[in-house]
């Protein structure tokens, strides 16, 4: 699929519990290596051990990667330009690159408008430092002030088997040719129905899951978090399954 001007693979991984370990330089090397073609990462993330791990694996991070990472969570006042752009310095330095690949807002502040917010994002995508920019947790109306200040290549929102209240984001971010990432994307549960389904693909619960996403909607590129090589072949096997009309409707 389309991410601004790049090709990405559909499915991705998730790093929000990457610690700085030489088995987990290894894993984000490997699961390179496997397929992935998008890591996600956070400025918060492990205190910031997710983006160093990530930078001493991949430096530098080869043209057909793309690294994502986020600033602005934590509490009041985390939106703010002067923050984010200290977060985003920060992030470079760890992650050992001169451009971040996508960058989120990755919370709206309450405090400070949206707008601020994405101004000082959009300065560093201006400078190049930031390839394509995209917002976290946000409904249309958000997303589409947020189009009024920078192109917004990406949305980030909690979805999965469960949890659907972001599902007219996701049919918006389709018609608009913006990427939506579901984050926690395997946390749902599908009930008998999905244990019934996996068992006549023969593949696992996860598998299918990830399948229903990728049915769901074009946009739809999930990052699964993993900290298991194995499991991240796993994932990227689901690409490999087709759900009939009728699996898909038992599970949506």
């Amino acid at each position: 699929m389309k991410l601004g001007d790049m090709e990405v693979g559909r499915i991705g991984l998730g790093t929000n519990r990457l610690i700085k370990t030489p088995g987990n330089i290894a894993l984000v090397k490997a699961a390179v290596a496997a397929g992935i073609q998008m890591i996600d990462t956070a400025h918060s993330y492990t205190g910031g051990q997710s983006e160093e791990t990530i930078g001493e694996a991949l430096s530098p991070i080869p043209e057909t990667c793309v690294v994502v990472t986020k600033g602005g969570i934590g509490g009041a006042g985390r939106g703010r330009p002067e923050v984010l752009r200290a977060e985003i310095e920060q992030s470079l330095r760890r992650l050992r690159t001169e451009r971040i690949s996508l960058y989120y807002l990755h919370r709206v502040d309450p405090p400070t408008p949206l707008e601020e917010s994405l101004a000082a994002i959009k300065e560093y995508r201006d400078r190049g430092k930031i390839r394509d920019v995209g917002v976290s947790e946000v409904d249309i109306a958000q997303i589409e002030r947020a189009r009024r200040v920078v192109p917004i290549a990406a949305v980030q929102n909690h979805y999965n088997l469960s949890e659907r209240k972001y599902e007219a984001v996701i049919d918006y971010c389709s018609r608009e040719g913006i990427v939506f990432v579901p984050f926690f994307p395997l946390r749902g549960s599908g009930g008998s129905a999905l244990a019934a389904i996996a068992a006549r693909h023969g593949a696992t619960a996860a598998q299918i899951t990830l399948a229903w996403l990728l049915r769901r909607s074009p946009a739809m590129l999930p990052i699964p978090g993993t900290l298991s090589l194995d499991h991240v072949k796993e994932n990227l096997a689901a690409l490999n399954i087709e759900l009939s009309d009728a699996e898909f409707e038992a599970l949506r």
